[in-house]
């Protein structure tokens, strides 16, 4: 890898890295919006978020570029260092992410119980143990 290529990588590394921690970020901010009573913020963030992973992918095309698929033997301490502060945040952005995944799912599963006691469905319910107790006597459609 020549000089300049290194000082390129370099610079790209780091625009990463600046890009994941504000990354990291949307997603807090993203926690909040989920755990809010806001549809609208919820959109909002989604969007931030389809744009901020973009531009990941386009830095990310352009460090492949750079530096091939052997980098690592002809990388300087730098450039392993910037990695690896790279890979530690794109971590945390993955289990932020992912709590984040589970707060929607959770919610999905509230909404769909709450229509079907508005659809005059059983509703289900759990006992002690988790384990699905008989369904209940009278849904909201039917009272």
């Amino acid at each position: 890898m020549t000089p300049d290529a290194k000082v390129r990588l370099e610079a790209v590394l780091d625009r990463e890295i600046e890009l994941g921690r504000e990354f990291a970020a949307m997603l807090d901010a993203e926690r909040a919006a989920l755990t809010g009573d806001s549809a609208e913020t919820v959109a909002e963030r989604a969007a931030e978020k389809t744009e901020l992973l973009g531009r990941l992918e386009r830095l990310d095309a352009e460090r492949r570029g750079l530096c091939g698929d052997n980098w690592d033997a002809n990388a300087s301490e730098a450039i392993r260092a910037r990695w690896r502060s790279l890979l530690t945040v794109m971590a945390n952005c993955r289990a932020a992410n992912e709590v984040n995944g589970y707060i929607v799912n959770a919610r999905r599963g509230q909404v769909r119980q709450l229509l079907d006691v508005l659809r005059g469905d059983p509703a289900t319910t759990y006992g002690p143990q988790g384990k699905a107790l008989a369904p209940a006597l009278r849904a909201l459609a039917r009272a």
